[in-house]
């Protein structure tokens, strides 16, 4: 029974903290890896991941999965993210002119619809 002015003692769940911080690191990756940055929170994701697994048991071990799958789709959406780029960049080289956004546009358009 919990009495007013007394701490409960937390569950060894709420207290896994190498869980909690690998699903943060796999949403943080998620969301950002369409910058290419969230590989790299994906990554510390799987170390972290790695550790809580290790660390935690049963207690925490859904939270580390969890965390551990979205860190993996983190790094898969940024190497997309980085090849999407790659090929954009190798299409429209010769459009990096200073010449204005319309005459850019255009030349995208022409040099990515094959004309």
């Amino acid at each position: 029974m919990h009495t007013p002015g007394t701490t409960a003692a937390r569950p060894a769940a709420a207290r896994n903290t190498p869980a909690t911080a690998t699903v943060v690191l796999g949403t943080l990756g998620l969301f950002t890896s369409f910058a290419v940055v969230g590989g790299l929170f994906g990554a510390a994701g799987l170390v972290t991941g790695t550790i809580a697994l290790r660390a935690s048991g049963r207690t925490g071990r859904g939270r580390a999965l969890v965390g551990l799958l979205l860190s993996l789709a983190a790094i898969a959406v940024s190497v997309l993210a980085a090849a999407f780029i790659a090929w954009y960049a190798n299409h429209t080289q010769e459009c990096y002119r200073p010449d204005g956004l319309h005459q850019y546009v255009e030349c995208v358009r022409r040099n990515l619809s094959g004309h």
